[in-house]
């Protein structure tokens, strides 16, 4: 009998068949889902509702990579979430075979190959190193070492126009209580290397826009990497009597989505010059804002594009000085949740409620340019499901009814 080490066990796992090897699994079995290229054997299976991606891997590996990813959790790193290990697997002949990561399908997240199934505009491509840069940012402030920064290790989700990268392979990591200059380098070797080959493939398969050249888009991984990482962990001097960059800096970290719950401020001898030091800088500040208000969990440039539409609500209803979250619930109430439920219930799982939201401000702005006046959002709402959401693919696993 295999032995399970889980956090949140699923009984219904106990019915797979763990004596067989996940290469030889009956289709049956599997759910057909875009999978990344990886080194090991990666299958997906649908138990008691919910999918889960299983991974054959050495046991020590296993172990190590499920640890990591409980320890990414308690961090709040965009990763993803790790379910169990199963060790002691023998096939039908006494063999043994090697042991399987569980961790839980992230719904609504395609890996980096499935976005190119049809060639993606230069502006696209940018947006998914841009994610996996700030990827890779998070992770190094929370003292990660990656070892093997890819595309292919790396899953994505749309975030109101651009894109969230969830790390999803950390077999490689390691976690330290700080990371050092030579792992950071290290990391950014690995991206470039990977990224590069990744790239060449897609462009051998006719599947990167001629306009993308791999070499340059590869070597500003670097200048993008050292942009955030200095806006988020540099220190500044200025003069005592320019104290308001003090706050100007903490906007342009809030506008980029990080929280400062520390900063070491320090003077000279004369009190002539400041210096200040963020200390600590954690991620999500907008969504945290928008969780708090609204209890509205979704992605951070979502957030910031909700939280928008509702500092634009207070203004057209003449409500800036109410209780932010008294006209938050009206807002939700009265703009947010009706747009929501436009959607037919068959156009689901085209995207998130969120995204549906955001490209419905995108559509009606286009739509009152075209008229030369402002369109209702909920009329905007009925264009965009007919004319845009219809022909988009599913992005949410369908799940089937209990009477299939």
């Amino acid at each position: 009998m295999p032995r399970f080490v889980a956090t949140r066990p699923d009984t219904g796992l106990l019915s797979l068949p763990w004596d067989v090897p996940l290469e030889d699994w009956p289709e049956d079995q599997l759910v057909a889902l875009p999978r990344g290229i990886s080194r090991h054997v990666v299958r997906f299976v649908r138990v008691n509702g919910s999918v889960y991606a299983i991974k054959e891997v050495l046991e020590h590996l296993a172990m190590h990579e499920y640890r990591l990813l409980r320890d990414l959790e308690r961090l709040d790193t965009p990763s993803v979430e790790p379910v169990g290990v199963i060790t002691d697997r023998l096939d039908r002949n006494g063999e043994p075979i090697d042991s399987i990561l569980v961790t839980r399908h992230l719904q609504f997240s395609l890996p980096y190959r499935a976005l190119f199934s049809s060639t993606l505009r230069p502006d696209t491509v940018n947006r998914l190193i841009d994610a996996l840069v700030a990827l890779i940012v998070r992770l190094h402030l929370n003292g990660f070492f990656w070892g093997d920064c890819s595309l292919s290790n790396t899953l994505f989700r749309r975030d109101a126009g651009a894109f969230a990268a969830y790390l999803v392979d950390a077999e490689t990591g390691e976690l330290h209580q700080d990371i050092s200059d030579g792992q950071r380098a290290h990391d950014l070797y690995t991206a470039e290397i990977n990224l590069f080959g990744e790239l060449l493939d897609l462009q051998e398969g006719g599947l990167l826009d001629p306009d993308i050249d791999p070499q340059e888009t590869v070597q500003s991984i670097q200048d993008r990497y050292e942009a955030l990482w200095a806006e988020l962990t540099a220190p500044e001097e200025f003069a005592t009597d320019e104290i308001h960059r003090l706050d100007s800096r903490i906007r342009r970290l809030n506008e980029l989505g990080f929280d400062v719950a520390e900063i070491d401020i320090i003077t000279d001898w004369d009190g002539s010059q400041v210096r200040i030091q963020p200390k600590v800088v954690d991620a999500g500040h907008h969504s945290r804002r928008l969780l708090r208000l609204t209890g509205l969990d979704v992605e951070e440039n979502q957030a910031r594009r909700l939280l928008n539409d509702l500092d634009s609500f207070a203004a057209s209803t003449d409500q800036q000085n109410e209780d932010e979250e008294i006209v938050a619930h009206q807002w939700l109430t009265e703009v947010f949740e009706p747009v929501v439920r436009s959607v037919p219930r068959d156009l689901n799982r085209k995207l998130e409620p969120a995204e549906v939201f955001h490209e419905v401000l995108e559509h009606r702005w286009f739509l009152s340019e075209e008229a030369g006046h402002e369109v209702d959002t909920l009329e905007a709402a009925r264009s965009y499901v007919e004319d845009v959401l219809r022909a988009k693919p599913d992005e949410k696993l369908a799940l089937p009814t209990p009477a299939e």
